[in-house]
């Protein structure tokens, strides 16, 4: 059985699940803060130390999987997300505040090295087939969109009075689930983030000044900030212009749709368009978002301009984890992928503490007009690179193995 066919369904599977259990996490973390902090204030420090622990593990869940594999790297990122959940179940019953935050950052840690089974299927793959690889994984998180909210309502009242508890004991279920698949993985050599002693390795800034990896770099971190930020913000706004939460949680669910469900075509759109214009296109659709937002405050408005942001973020992010892999040799892959992982999830992070302050501060209009300089940025860079591709005055062909 190819490498594509076998671990391509594994990867997929524990990136469902993986993105399942951060749905529940971001759906419940402040609720369960805000029950069990002494300071409502802190209700939102939980969350808080999911996203960074997520972007303070990047660069060391890359260095360790360098070192024992990324199989290794996976499975044992799998018990960690599972501890993680049951403390959060455990912190829940006993009314334990600081110990439902460091659950929430054992859950970010696991992200880290979830972040990266996107890469591990493009390393197992051809050169032709690594978008369509890299689409296929992020698909998996189609089945977040349904899973994560329905188990949060369904496993609300498991545990009598601890809301949520029940919940947090599922998704341990769901970490060792997704450690059973990743043990079956078969990662070919070139996938398996080995030392190899053999290669040449550049510096990190030579890497850097390759036009690919910069216009790689910059459209996933604005196009996943911008994401993040008017995500975020979303719910806020939608109750400060009186829209009930059913309401609301009918436009974050078609907004994970939308920003998963393309991926079973993106792949094959990157074959057949080319990179630059899917990058092109997702900075198209995030300025498209900000003028449906800023032209009504309907449930209607709201819900066009999420569908909008998820495809702007699958098409930018996908794009643009695609040309990243044309800009590393095997050997660099560790550094090169760690340090994309670190600037995309630190920009996550400052936009997801962000976007409340904002939101409470300048308002609807002004949180979206902040979004416009970002994606104009992106799609400057997506244009620059498709004229200079066109005309072959940079080097596009692929390093990865």
């Amino acid at each position: 059985m190819s490498p594509f066919r076998r671990n391509i369904p594994l990867l997929a599977f524990a990136q469902a699940m993986m993105m399942s259990s951060t749905s529940l996490m971001v759906t419940a973390a402040a609720l369960v803060g805000r029950n069990l902090a002494n300071d409502p204030a802190l209700a939102t420090a939980p969350l808080a130390a999911a996203f960074v622990s997520t972007m303070l593990a990047s660069v060391p869940a890359a260095w360790l999987m360098h070192r024992i594999g990324r199989k290794a790297g996976f499975v044992l990122a799998s018990f960690i997300g599972a501890t993680g959940a049951i403390l959060a179940a455990w912190s829940i019953v006993q009314g334990a505040f600081w110990g439902f935050v460091g659950a929430a950052a054992l859950i970010g840690t696991h992200n880290a090295f979830g972040n990266y089974y996107r890469f591990a299927a493009a390393d197992s793959t051809p050169q032709e087939q690594k978008g369509r690889a890299i689409s296929w994984i992020l698909a998996g998180g189609v089945l977040a969109a349904f899973i994560g909210p329905n188990l949060a309502n369904l496993s609300h009242d498991w545990i009598g009075n601890a809301p949520f508890a029940g919940g947090f004991l599922a998704v341990m279920l769901l970490y060792l689930a997704a450690a059973a698949a990743l043990s079956l993985l078969r990662l070919p050599p070139q996938a398996e983030d080995r030392p190899d002693d053999t290669e040449a390795v550049r510096p990190l800034r030579e890497i850097a000044r390759q036009p690919a990896y910069r216009v790689a770099l910059i459209c996933a971190t604005l196009g996943y900030g911008v994401m993040s930020l008017v995500m975020t913000a979303t719910p806020l706004a939608m109750s400060h212009h009186h829209h009930g939460l059913p309401d609301t949680a009918f436009v974050i669910q078609w907004h994970v749709l939308a920003m998963f469900a393309p991926s079973f075509f993106t792949g094959r759109l990157i074959d057949r368009w080319g990179i630059p214009r899917i990058l092109i296109l997702g900075a198209l659709a995030g300025l498209a978002c900000v003028i449906v937002n800023l032209n009504g405050t309907s449930v209607g408005h709201f819900w066009a301009a999420l569908v909008l942001l998820g495809l702007s973020w699958n098409f930018l992010f996908i794009g643009a984890t695609t040309l990243l892999t044309r800009c590393y040799r095997p050997s660099e892959k560790a550094r090169v992928q760690a340090s994309n992982d670190f600037a995309v999830f630190t920009t996550v992070t400052l936009s997801s503490l962000s976007a409340g302050a904002l939101q409470h501060l300048f308002g609807w209009q002004l949180v979206n007009l902040g979004v416009v300089p970002m994606l104009l940025v992106a799609l400057g860079a997506a244009l620059w690179f498709a004229r200079h591709e066109r005309d072959n005055t940079i080097q596009t062909a692929p390093l990865a193995g």
